[in-house]
């Protein structure tokens, strides 16, 4: 039977209708849907080594230190060429035929090219060049928040069409925007509420909940736990938790970003590997910049494949239709066993945020 299921800390509903599903394996996809992979260069990418003048001049490189290699970079950071938002403009809101609001399109929308590697996705980096994305995060997070008229980090990759990406070489994006959107206020104000209600985190309470039952764990170690969410909104929807508190990505320590680059490395393989390379979208959710140290929230990444499509329903309600249950997905992902992740969802602690 279909169930509706709400989300504890944002109190919004989905539906899984199981009965229209595939089983967990049946996701993976096809062989003959694949596309060729990718070369290790391409002569005509922007983002392939030789080709820095086809980007904006960079803001930030991780270089080779290693003698002999010269000053070959690891991870470069430029502005996006198509951006969304430019750091010029007005932060002034003005209201048009005394009724709409607008202003500028001020902001900050940077490309972190993750790798030289144009065949290399995430998954398949190492854990100390993963370490290098992750470290280019945080340091970008940080020269962001100090911008003026910044209020919201949202930092994302688009990995496939699917997903909305337009070049195949391996990159994420951060956009530092004037306003703090919706989606990030409902999610942060609900926290609040509940922090008021109980003078309890409620991913904190979520988290323990989870590690308690069980069913819906990935794995779970000292620093991270990954979790298929009770309510999905899409299949093989993956969270990674810390399980210390803290509400901004940007507030994590090196021991932090240490272990979240060899869990996030083990997550995105598990699904490489388990899903055949879905396309994705990967989230890192954070709190507003000027409540990064508030005890409301809890940072999380939030891993959507793009297994399914949103149609007239989840468009038209705003509930999204799930076709499988998240205990299954999380099962078939903890199973999944490869030479790199041999014992991964076999470790179980308590959080330690609460």
């Amino acid at each position: 039977m279909p169930q509706l299921r709400q989300d504890p800390a944002t109190r919004e509903w989905i539906i899984i209708a199981a009965e229209r599903a595939k089983r967990p394996h049946e996701f993976r996809k096809a062989a003959e849907q694949k596309t060729a992979a990718p070369p290790p260069f391409s002569p005509d990418c922007p983002f392939c080594p030789g080709n820095e003048t086809k980007t904006p001049p960079e803001i930030y490189s991780l270089r080779e230190s290693t003698p002999g290699k010269g000053s070959a970079w690891k991870v470069r950071v430029v502005p996006n060429k198509f951006a969304a938002l430019v750091p010029e403009g007005s932060l002034d809101r003005r209201v048009e035929a005394g009724f709409f609001r607008v202003m500028d399109g001020f902001g900050h929308h940077e490309v972190v090219i993750e790798t030289p590697h144009h065949d290399k996705s995430l998954a398949l980096l190492s854990q100390e060049e993963v370490l290098d994305v992750i470290l280019t995060f945080r340091l970008r997070y940080h020269a962001l928040r100090k911008m003026p008229g910044v209020e919201a980090i949202i930092i994302f990759e688009n990995h496939g069409l699917s997903a909305g990406t337009s070049l195949e070489h391996p990159h994420s994006q951060i956009a530092a925007i004037p306003v703090i959107p919706n989606r990030m206020r409902t999610r942060f104000e609900s926290a609040l509420r509940y922090y008021d209600d109980l003078h309890h985190c409620v991913y904190c309470d979520m988290l323990a909940k989870e590690v308690q039952i069980g069913e819906r764990i990935v794995e779970a170690g000292d620093d991270f736990v990954v979790i298929n969410p009770y309510a999905s909104i899409q299949p093989f929807e993956t969270w990674i938790v810390p399980t210390r508190y803290r509400s901004s990505f940007g507030n994590i320590s090196d021991e932090d970003c240490v272990q979240l680059a060899a869990v996030l490395r083990r997550t995105l393989r598990r699904l490489y590997f388990g899903l055949n390379n879905p396309d994705y979208n990967l989230i890192i959710n954070n709190a507003p910049v000027a409540d990064e140290n508030k005890k409301y929230y809890l940072w999380h990444i939030q891993i959507i494949p793009r297994l399914t499509m949103r149609a007239g329903f989840e468009i038209g309600s705003g509930i999204y239709i799930t076709t499988v249950f998240p205990e299954e997905t999380a099962k078939y992902l903890r199973d999944y066993k490869d030479e790199e992740t041999p014992e991964a969802g076999n470790i179980v602690a308590e959080p330690r945020c609460l």
